[in-house]
């Protein structure tokens, strides 16, 4: 008799034991099987007259409920006395759980709306689509799901989706649930989002009209905006712009402005659904910036379109930073709307400077981009997949496929990178600390990026067409003890990356495209 409750017993661990394995592997599949890009396209000869539109969609989420935060914590813990609206009375808080700070964090209404904002380029032979999204991610799925959905007749050369990394948004990875155990990702969400990115795209195409493209930088102004939270202290302080002005009016059509810091200067206790800094940048430049009621700067009208570039080490304007007002004799410091408005206004300040010494683009595109493989040596992040938490799947058994692309018009430059990447891998500083795991006495990831991009305007596309997390200097690779420059705790960034050699092969992948442009 009881050999026979063993024999049951062991079968339905066995039974167990599958299913876990069949739903495990189910999680893991490849949601896009045998996908392959690369793309080779030449710059057709000459100047050319450009075709440019611009387009502005909102994609903010619904708070259908609200609820009382009993004891300030922005989590909500009914355990401990937090309640909530019941409005549709099915025994649950239908929560938007925002993304980038604690688990729990549910939205408790709407600031100001996320959007989905894009540029449409087109030289006569190549039409490209650039797309930022006030999310925090947008994962290569998510992006191949975008291109199946775009009608081939609207004859997009290449598309490029980058994620501002809005930490002030829903989440659109995963792990910021309720729970570690549980996806903070609402799939009708997910789904309206793909399909506002394709109505951007084309109404900026059907917006488009013949332009004038001009370039400008501001390498210094925003360098007290921001902080590198991790030695060695590199930073891309650099705010790129690309402007695009009607031929026959000379109006403003729109403009991309890319700068590298996460736009979480709410930070954590902030319940209210907001696109950050970016919202008041976007603001000042097509409206105008204003001290109260009188305006100071008159914006440049037209749609402003902001990316986001190096933010890995992170770049980040924490708690720590203070942010001066650029009108008054006032600091912030603590996380408010009020610092994020400085802040947006002072940005946009810089950059209507910057764009009336802005130069002219007059060369088509040559554009080149790939896919590659890279492994997943998380162990979090493989148990978050088999488990469903994280909707990401294997091109091959752990590893996952992503992309880079490359693209120059004349002086002007462009890189795409998947994730968070640390500046030194762009700009150079890359430093070989004797207490890193790896113990490497030179840097992997050489020469810089940028020393090998064309022309005199570099920009860096951060967190585009993929999300792989921060894409660390593998000889700063640090998880065990003794910590990097004496520092008693293990660092923060290797907890949210896909592994040490992330940022060795995305750097040669990179270099590949850049030495063939």
């Amino acid at each position: 008799m009881k050999k026979i409750k063993w024999s049951a017993f062991g079968l339905a661990l066995l039974f167990v034991a599958c299913f876990l394995m069949g739903y495990g592997y189910y999680n893991s599949r490849d949601r896009h099987p045998d996908y392959e890009l690369n793309l080779d396209i030449a710059a057709p000869l000459g100047e050319v007259t450009y075709r440019a539109g611009f387009a502005a969609v909102k994609i903010t989420p619904q708070i259908s409920e609200k609820w009382v935060d009993t004891n300030k914590n922005a989590a909500y813990d009914p355990e401990n006395g937090d309640t909530y609206q019941d409005m549709n009375h099915n025994g649950s808080l239908d929560a938007v759980w925002m993304a980038g700070f604690q688990n729990s964090r549910a939205a408790n209404g709407v600031h100001d709306d996320l959007w989905a904002r894009a540029v449409l380029i087109d030289d006569g032979h190549t039409r490209l689509a650039i797309v930022a999204v006030d999310l925090i991610a947008f994962s290569h799925k998510n992006v191949l799901n975008v291109r199946r959905k775009i009608p081939a007749q609207w004859g997009i050369s290449y598309t490029v989706i980058c994620a501002t990394h809005n930490h002030e948004a829903p989440d659109m990875i995963g792990m910021w649930g309720d729970s570690y155990l549980k996806s903070g990702v609402n799939a009708a969400y997910e789904k309206m989002v793909e399909d506002k990115v394709v109505q951007a795209i084309g109404k900026a195409m059907t917006q488009a009209r013949p332009a004038n493209l001009r370039v400008a930088q501001d390498l210094t102004g925003a360098q007290n905006l921001t902080t590198d939270t991790r030695k060695p202290i590199v930073k891309d302080d650099g705010i790129y712009i690309l402007h695009a002005t009607d031929t026959q009016t000379n109006s403003t059509l729109g403009t991309l402005v890319v700068w590298g810091n996460h736009p979480e200067t709410l930070w954590s206790d902030n319940l209210q659904i907001t696109s950050d800094f970016p919202h008041y940048l976007r603001e000042g430049l097509e409206k105008g910036v204003y001290d109260g009621q009188k305006l100071v700067k008159k914006g440049t009208g037209g749609t402003v379109v902001y990316a986001t570039g190096c933010v890995g080490g992170l770049m980040t304007t924490s708690p720590s930073v203070k942010i001066k007002d650029p009108f008054a004799e006032k600091e912030y410091q603590e996380p408010s709307f009020a610092k994020a408005e400085a802040q947006g206004k002072t940005l946009a300040l810089l950059v209507l400077s910057a764009i009336e010494k802005a130069e002219p683009v007059k060369k088509g595109i040559r554009l080149l981009a790939k896919t590659f493989e890279l492994p997943l040596d998380n162990a979090p992040f493989k148990a978050a997949i088999a488990l469903g938490v994280l909707d990401a799947g294997y091109s091959k058994w752990g590893k996952f496929r992503t992309e880079v692309a490359a693209w120059r018009m004349g002086d002007l430059s462009f890189i795409t990178v998947p994730g968070e990447i640390y500046p030194e891998i762009v700009n150079g500083g890359i430093e070989t600390p004797a207490e890193a795991d790896f113990g490497l006495k030179t840097p992997v990831e050489t020469p810089a990026l940028r020393s090998l991009m064309g022309g005199k305007y570099k920009i860096v596309l951060g967190l585009a067409n993929d999300e792989l997390g921060y894409i660390i200097p593998k000889s700063e690779w640090d998880t065990e003890a003794p910590y990097l420059y004496g520092e008693k705790n293990q660092l923060y960034g290797e907890i949210n990356s896909v592994g040490p050699e992330t940022g060795p092969i995305v750097h040669r992948e990179l270099k590949k495209l850049l030495q063939k442009l």
